[in-house]
């Protein structure tokens, strides 16, 4: 059963002046794209062909000898929760029970905001940051390359960043942090962060 690239949940659009048209043209068409093609090459006639991407992640993890299979399968992966992540009119303080769980597990919503800019920023060369949850409390990870929280035991992700240069390089050249203040001030999709909460709780 072979991997569809999934539709962006909104118009290629509709995150400008944030994220152009442009810049999801390349990264939602292109590079999101090639990562779906690679891993349908990659599983064609093997035993994880009928196996969900979750769970091709997990396996590949574990095996050295498959850090191609892996690195494609959580791109998509981690694109496709990427996406998600933003919506038009975003950012900003959260409301509901994300809002909540930000103050009594960061103290403030600008201390959450200050540690995930910090992670993303401290990411050297391409990776992501997250907001997951672990043991009942919110942290912030950062990952490099494709790796994904979805191989950490008992973490779940509740919200992710994009670091790697395609996801800004057209609209901010080499200004990491100017996307990453953009990202939380105007693009996060809180509404999506509080049903990851609610569906792990």
């Amino acid at each position: 059963m072979a991997f569809d690239l999934p539709a962006l949940p909104y118009s290629r659009d509709a995150l400008a002046p944030h994220i152009s048209e442009d810049t999801l043209n390349f990264h939602h068409g292109k590079h999101h794209q090639a990562y779906v093609t690679n891993l349908n090459k990659l599983i064609e006639g093997t035993d994880l062909e009928n196996k969900s991407l979750e769970e091709i992640i997990k396996v590949a993890a574990s095996d050295s000898s498959k850090a191609g299979l892996f690195n494609n399968a959580a791109q998509v992966w981690n694109h496709t929760f990427y996406w998600h992540s933003m919506k038009p009119g975003g950012g900003g303080k959260p409301s509901g029970a994300i809002a909540e769980k930000i103050n009594a597990d960061f103290g403030s919503y600008e201390k959450f905001a200050e540690e995930f800019k910090a992670a993303g920023g401290g990411q050297f060369g391409s990776g992501w940051a997250w907001l997951v949850l672990k043991d009942g409390k919110l942290a912030i990870r950062k990952t490099p390359n494709a790796e994904t929280p979805l191989t950490e035991d008992g973490a779940t992700p509740l919200l992710t960043m994009d670091v790697w240069e395609h996801a800004y390089y057209l609209d901010y050249q080499n200004s990491r942090p100017n996307y990453m203040t953009a990202f939380i001030d105007n693009l996060v999709n809180w509404d999506f962060a509080n049903q990851n909460l609610a569906d792990a709780s």
